[in-house]
């Protein structure tokens, strides 16, 4: 049984590209109405447009870096005074940068990963939970990842910035318990997104040797995960869903299929 989600407001940060791209046309198509947010206006804008051609969406978007609690409560501030109201966050925004042995990592990396994956989703959470529980339901659904579950070899920084979502994903459901408000994590293994792009810094040719030879998710498959998440009755909910490419085992294990 589902539940339909018509009318309800959803907020996906990290909206310009990749899976929060992908779940705001899901929520779109499922009736809600959307709060979206990422640091790229012309893409922010160009998806909106998108979504209300199609689909007639109801769009506010928030030009906004995770990272930046000022401009983030600047931003919400101007939400409340429109009397807006959020049912669904989804804390999609993150982001690796670099595949590097520990003892060589790039600071400025570090800082990069640690400031998006787990201070903007504190940041966020922060502004929006508070609401949820005053209105007695809400249901925050964090993108996390196969590496919040494992760790693989080079992947030291973005391993501990997801295990840090793992983490708060599983604290949140106690210290949220009784207030009506739901907390899941959806945690994908390979995605075909920018992801690898954005890693290695804008090397086209090593991001697609990370998919070489097997099929990966795509975002939709990910955005289907996160509406069955939402989707599910109020007395049942999904705490953590890992979601594999068929041809992937473990963060490190996969099968590839070499070209004849």
């Amino acid at each position: 049984m589902s539940i339909d989600l018509g009318g309800k407001t959803v907020l996906v940060t990290g909206a310009s590209s990749g899976i929060g791209e992908a779940c705001s046309w899901a929520f779109a198509r499922a009736g809600c109405r959307l709060m979206l947010l990422a640091r790229r206006r012309d893409r922010l804008e160009r998806l909106a447009a998108e979504l209300e051609a199609d689909v007639g969406a109801d769009v506010l978007l928030g030009e906004v870096d995770v990272r930046d609690p000022g401009a983030l409560g600047r931003w919400f501030a101007d939400v409340d005074d429109s009397g807006r109201t959020i049912d669904i966050l989804v804390n999609n925004a993150g982001l690796a940068r670099g595949l590097s042995p520990i003892h060589e990592g790039d600071l400025a990396a570090w800082e990069q990963m640690v400031d998006t994956n787990v201070k903007g989703l504190l940041y966020v959470t922060r502004a929006v939970v508070p609401k949820m529980v005053s209105q007695g339901s809400g249901h925050v659904i964090h993108i996390g990842s196969i590496a919040g579950h494992e760790v693989y070899p080079n992947g030291n920084v973005y391993c501990a910035t997801k295990h840090a979502v793992s983490a708060l994903n599983r604290s949140m459901a106690i210290d949220l318990l009784g207030t009506g408000v739901r907390v899941s994590s959806v945690d994908p293994g390979m995605v075909a997104t920018e992801f690898s792009l954005v890693r290695f810094d804008g090397d086209a040719d090593t991001a697609d040797e990370v998919y070489r030879g097997l099929e990966p998710l795509r975002a939709d498959d990910v955005a289907d995960a996160v509406l069955y998440c939402a989707t599910r009755p109020p007395h049942a909910n999904v705490r953590e869903m890992i979601l594999m490419p068929t041809a992937q085992a473990t963060a490190v294990h996969v099968h590839r299929v070499e070209k004849t």
